[in-house]
């Protein structure tokens, strides 16, 4: 007997969503960042195992949009609550403010109400354990949650108990993507990931929230290296001489290590190419977002 369903992975910004996706696949699937808003896409990770599948969708963070992207962000993650069978709910312990939490139940309301949700309370590692018991009293009395779990996705902590739950709770179903699949999106999607997330890395806030990586060119060769022709978007000129750096010396560093991680994360050489250009103000331009972003 067969279990399957999807699974949306939902919580403020740096709650800790990709990181938990990325533990329970046992790979770097989803940007992973201190910086607030790093997933753009809903991204889903497929874990198989035996007679289960689970399809997480991995979402942007909960927030107040304030220009198109964020729209197109928000629009990602009610689409995720449309096609889920269950929530996971992630609460960061050491960012716990009931009054926001408050405002996530009431703006969500119609989304959550016929939803199974399971809450995850994350970081724990970072907090004392009496701290992390009262937390968790407090939201069961205030919200009535039924399953709320201590867990530290960092440290793989209580994720069997979360897997438990889930399990207990998916439809019996065949599987919805064949065994040997992770995810749904190309290999060029994660290749675009891997250099923005090398970006928000390297420079400071100015920089990568105005980034927007696109593969030109994605060309497999059987006995040469793989091209990769990448255009990173900014949206004044002043980010990109931030970014390109003095003589260049800058965009060399990030092209290398970007390069690294991308052979890294394909298994295979690459010849990685570089090149930015401006286009102001596009987080605000719908007509670029629907042809970037395919909507």
């Amino acid at each position: 007997m067969r279990k399957c369903g999807y699974v949306a992975i939902i919580g403020k910004p740096n709650a800790g969503k990709s990181t938990l996706l990325n533990a329970f696949l046992g790979c770097e699937l989803s940007i992973v960042n201190k910086k607030a808003q790093t997933t753009r896409n809903k991204i889903l990770g497929i874990l198989t195992e035996n007679n289960l599948q689970i399809v997480f969708i991995d979402t942007p963070g909960l927030f107040d949009p304030k220009y198109e992207l964020q729209k197109f962000m928000m629009s990602e993650l009610k689409s995720s609550f449309n096609e889920a069978d269950l929530i996971l709910h992630i609460i960061d312990v050491t960012d716990f403010n009931i009054k926001s939490l408050k405002e996530i139940e009431e703006r969500f309301r119609k989304e959550f109400k016929d939803k199974k949700r399971i809450i995850a309370l994350n970081k724990i590692d970072l907090e004392q354990q009496d701290d992390v018991k009262s937390k968790m009293l407090l939201l069961k009395e205030e919200f009535k949650f039924d399953t709320i779990i201590p867990i530290s996705a960092k440290e793989n902590f209580n994720l069997s108990e979360i897997k438990r739950h889930l399990v207990d709770n998916l439809p019996i179903s065949e599987f919805f993507f064949d065994e040997d699949i992770l995810t749904d999106k190309p290999e060029k999607f994660f290749v675009a990931e891997i250099i923005r997330q090398k970006i928000l890395d390297m420079y400071q806030d100015e920089v990568p929230y105005s980034v927007y990586v696109d593969i030109v060119e994605y060309i497999e060769r059987k006995d040469a290296k793989d091209y990769i022709n990448a255009e990173i978007v900014l949206e004044r000129e002043s980010q990109k001489i931030i970014l390109i750096g003095r003589n260049g010396d800058k965009i060399k560093t990030l092209g290398r290590v970007a390069r690294e991680s991308i052979e890294k994360f394909i298994k295979k050489d690459v010849y990685l190419k570089l090149f930015v250009k401006v286009r102001k103000d596009w987080r605000k331009d719908k007509k670029f977002l629907r042809e970037a972003y395919k909507q």
